[in-house]
Parts: structure tokens; sequence; C-alpha cells
């Protein structure tokens, strides 16, 4: 009888499972149709945008190529995609509408905020933000996104050094050149990392080079760039180099105007705070500034411990300790006759 009931139990929860949808396999199969259904929807938006913003129209078969599909499933998805009013066919290329664009862009904001929160707060490996977004991006809603946005400080950029997509679509383009076009001898700042192929992301990275460092290309020639970021000389592909874009030295006006980092800044000398190290991020970066370190304010070294780390500092009127590593991230332009004890802040 114990096995008899058993079997019927069994019985009756498969029953329940087919016949209450809502309940049973039909519905989870439903909920992981319409999520699969939605994550290549949302990747086709993301890839039509990305070639239009290289300008490289894009076509049936870079967006098969691209998310994996071809025939008959290819030829839905367009479809469905034209349906929806977001892309229209003209001839063989395709091309995103203006709605098609908006969602396009609010998908690219919440890969990029994701990838600023794994970098930030989550300390997930530069090298692995990319693919750590791009199955979470899916899930989040306008009002989540602008929750997160709020919670990072409103970053521009991502990890990569790609621009952030404001909610309404809008975002501050990077002014950029591959390194391989980048003049000999002449200083530049890395603005941007591709983040595929990601091998190749990853070799980049393992050299130490990343967004916000600033190099010299050394030397150019067809099989190879030596480029130096100050402390070593390495020498890379042209196909690795072309994926490392570059731009003018952001702060070479602030570093030629006599700032130093604060940890340098000696004992009983007062200083302005000039910027905070745009690679500094997330949660350690606003603690600094509710520290109230902020451009403009006003900073003095008070004491120096037997070890010199941490430190005294003086900012407006509160005495704080700050670690020499934290100190490095601040960056200050010290102020003429301060060897006398601040005034109120």
């Amino acid at each position: 009888m114990q096995a008899e009931g058993w079997l019927i139990l069994a019985v009756v929860g498969l029953a329940v499972a087919i016949l209450i949808p809502q309940a049973g396999i039909r519905a989870r199969w439903r909920r992981w149709n319409s999520a699969r259904s939605r994550v290549l929807f949302e990747d086709a938006l993301k890839h039509l945008l990305d070639q239009s913003q290289r300008a490289q129209p894009p076509t049936r078969e870079s967006l098969g190529g691209a998310l994996g599909i071809s025939g008959r499933k290819l030829l839905n998805l367009i479809a469905r995609m034209e349906a929806k009013g977001v892309l229209q066919s003209v001839g063989g290329a395709l091309r995103l509408t203006p709605e098609g664009q908006r969602h396009a862009l609010q998908v690219v904001r919440a890969h990029r905020l994701l990838e600023r929160y794994l970098a930030d707060e989550a300390r997930v490996p530069l090298g692995q933000v990319h693919s750590s977004a791009d199955k979470a991006e899916h899930g989040l809603t306008g009002d989540r996104l602008d929750e997160l946005e709020a919670h990072l400080g409103y970053p521009q950029r991502d990890p990569h050094g790609d621009p952030i997509p404001h909610s309404d679509g809008s975002f501050s383009p990077v002014d950029t050149v591959p390194l391989t076009d980048w003049p000999v001898n002449a200083s530049a700042e890395i603005a941007h990392v591709e983040d595929e192929p990601e091998f190749v992301l990853r070799q980049i990275l393992a050299l130490g080079l990343r967004p916000h460092l600033t190099v010299r290309v050394l030397e150019a020639c067809p099989e190879h760039l030596v480029v130096s970021d100050g402390e070593r000389e390495h020498r890379l592909p042209p196909v690795i180099a072309a994926n490392i874009h570059v731009g003018p030295v952001a702060d070479a006006g602030v570093r030629l105007a006599g700032s130093l980092r604060l940890a340098q800044l000696p004992d009983g000398r007062e200083a302005e705070v000039v910027a905070l190290d745009p690679a500094f991020r997330g949660f350690s970066r606003r603690r600094l500034m509710d520290l109230g370190l902020t451009p403009k304010a006003r900073v003095r070294a008070e004491l120096s411990t037997a070890f010199g780390d941490p430190r005294a500092y003086r900012v407006r009127g509160t005495v704080i300790a700050l670690r020499n590593e934290q100190a490095n991230r601040i960056l200050v332009r010290p102020l003429e006759g301060t060897g006398a004890p601040m005034g109120a802040l």
C-alpha cells in the first residue's frame, strides 16, 4: 500500500504540473522561452547599434553571425523586430528605427552600468566584467537602472572607457583613435580598451595597459609597436595595439601647474584638492568625497606616524586618517605660505 500511495502522489503531481500551467512544467518552459526570446531580441538590438556606430551597416548575415542563428529562426527574429517597430529592412541592409535606437541604448546603458558595478563594487577582474554583465543586463527595468546609476555616483564611462548612455539615451562621445594611429614620441592617455575578442582583452590587461594610463609610442613599424607606460616597455603586434584607443592626456595641464599626490604633501603644508584619480571608483571614491575631499577643498598634512602610513590630514575642520594608497589617489596643488596653522574651512 505504501508503494501504491507514492505512485498515486506522483501521478497526481504530474497531472497538476500539466493541467495547471502556473504551477507546472508548461509555465516554467514558457518563462524560460520568453526570457530566451528577450535575450535574443536585445542582443540583436546591441549588434545593430554597434555596427551603425562603427559606420558598418548591419546586414542579415552580420546579425546571424553575431547571434549564432540562421535560416527560419533569423527571418522570424527580423520579422518580429519589424513588427515591433524597431527595425527596417532596406534591400539587404538592416536599419534601426528611432524607437529601436532608443531601446538599444537602454540595453547598452544596462550593460555598461553593470560593468561599472561589477568592477567597482563586486571587484570582478576587468577581464571578466563583460561576460558577467552580458548575462545580467536583460532583467533590469528603467527604475532599477536609475537606482544603480545613482548608487554608482552617475559614472560617465564603463571600466573599458566606453561612454554610458543617460536615461534619455544621450551620452558624451569619446574622441579617440587606435594606438596604431597615434604619432611616435607623443604622450597619450588610454581612453578605451575593446572588450571583444576576450582573449585579446586579457592579453592587454595582463600587460597592465588599461583606461586612464598614460603611454608613449616609442617605435612603430608594420610588424609591431613599442609602447612605454613610464616604467616598462611593451612590444605589441598591430592587431593587439588596434584594440587600444587613446586620446590626449587629460590632466597634462594640471600636472604642469605644479600639482602632486596628497601623500607627497610635506607635514604642515596646506593644499587645494584638484581632482580624484578617475580610475578610483566605487565605494572607496564615494568615501573620500563624503570626507570632504572634493575639488577646491583645502587640506593640510597634519601628522605622520612612525611608519608613515596611515597619515593624518585636516579637511573641513576635521582630522582624518588616510593610508598612502588612498592619499595617492588625490591630486592636490600646494598653496603658498601655508606653514602656519590652517584657518577655518
